[in-house]
């Protein structure tokens, strides 16, 4: 990618917001667009210029999206294809979905855009891991779903916002790598929340339990991420847990079109479902915690005991 050549950006939160940033400080120019207002004053102060709306992104060549799902994504796309299928270029176009989204729905997301652009432009899947302090540090892990030669045109980009950027396959991999660490990242905190339930139980300190825990074989960035929020009890959001239930439903879709049996993904989408139903899924992941505390009996305990 040739670093006078802007760039556009969809979607300014929590992550999106200081991916751009980190775009703008590697020397690239950065065209940005968001749904609300909010975002775009630290936007423009790091350098990066505001659009009015998201067809004025037509003019440039790449487009990294950062909005909550692929629906957004396809809504946000319209007028950009649709300016991109009128214009008689040879020119590669690329539409960069970071998201979270389905890996089985990526791909048609991406028949779709080949058809609406006569071939003129591809989807790339490169969605991230790292959660918004590896968004602001620059040290996400980027998986990646493109053909060689897209992906060759787009590391430097990665290069800009992740320390880990790995293709691993065409369009709907890195949808599928995400897949898999979602998979792996809640079902690792949903035992995290039952070991710390069964120690309080059991009069154990839980502290110091996951202190020594992390020393050992059970330790994991997730422990180190969500361990010391369990014992706070913060669950102020870093990013909503109801994500989580969205993700592992994307795991289930693609499990199913492989017909791959996965017991323990099916037993969390349950168990996050339950989460969203019970009014918490706009708390931090670490939230899964105070889930096993009520089906345990043991928030009801602590509540009659500070509340005689």
């Amino acid at each position: 990618m040739e670093r006078e050549e802007a760039i556009g950006f969809v979607g300014l939160g929590l992550m999106g917001g200081p991916m751009a940033a980190n775009l703008l400080a590697s020397g690239l120019r950065v065209e940005g667009w968001n749904r609300s207002d909010g975002p775009f004053g630290a936007f423009e102060a790091a350098g990066g210029r505001r659009v009015r709306s998201v067809a004025d992104l037509a003019a440039l060549d790449t487009i990294v999206f950062m909005l909550p799902d692929l629906p957004m994504i396809e809504d946000a796309a319209a007028p950009i294809l649709a300016a991109w299928g009128a214009e008689p270029t040879t020119v590669r176009k690329r539409l960069v979905v970071m998201s979270s989204v389905s890996p089985v729905a990526v791909k048609r997301f991406g028949d779709a855009v080949d058809h609406a652009t006569g071939g003129r432009a591809v989807v790339v899947d490169a969605p991230v891991s790292g959660g918004r302090q590896g968004a602001i540090d620059g040290t996400l892990a980027i998986m990646v779903g493109a053909e060689p030669e897209d992906f060759v045109e787009l590391e430097p980009l990665f290069r800009a916002m992740g320390t880990s950027v790995v293709r691993l396959g065409p369009l709907g991999a890195g949808s599928l790598a995400k897949a898999c660490n979602q998979l792996i990242v809640g079902t690792t905190a949903a035992a995290l929340a039952e070991a710390a339930v069964l120690a309080e139980a059991q009069g154990l300190d839980v502290e110091a339990l996951f202190g020594v825990l992390s020393g050992g074989l059970a330790g994991s960035r997730v422990m180190e991420q969500l361990a010391p929020r369990m014992v706070a009890r913060n669950y102020a959001p870093t990013g909503p847990s109801k994500f989580m239930l969205k993700d592992l439903r994307f795991v289930e879709a693609a499990a199913a079109e492989a017909s791959a049996a996965l017991p323990l993904a099916s037993s969390a989408l349950a168990i996050y479902s339950d989460l969203v139903s019970e009014g918490l899924g706009d708390e931090d992941l670490a939230v899964v915690h105070e889930l096993a505390r009520r089906r345990s009996g043991l928030a009801s305990i602590h509540s009659q005991e500070s509340h005689p």
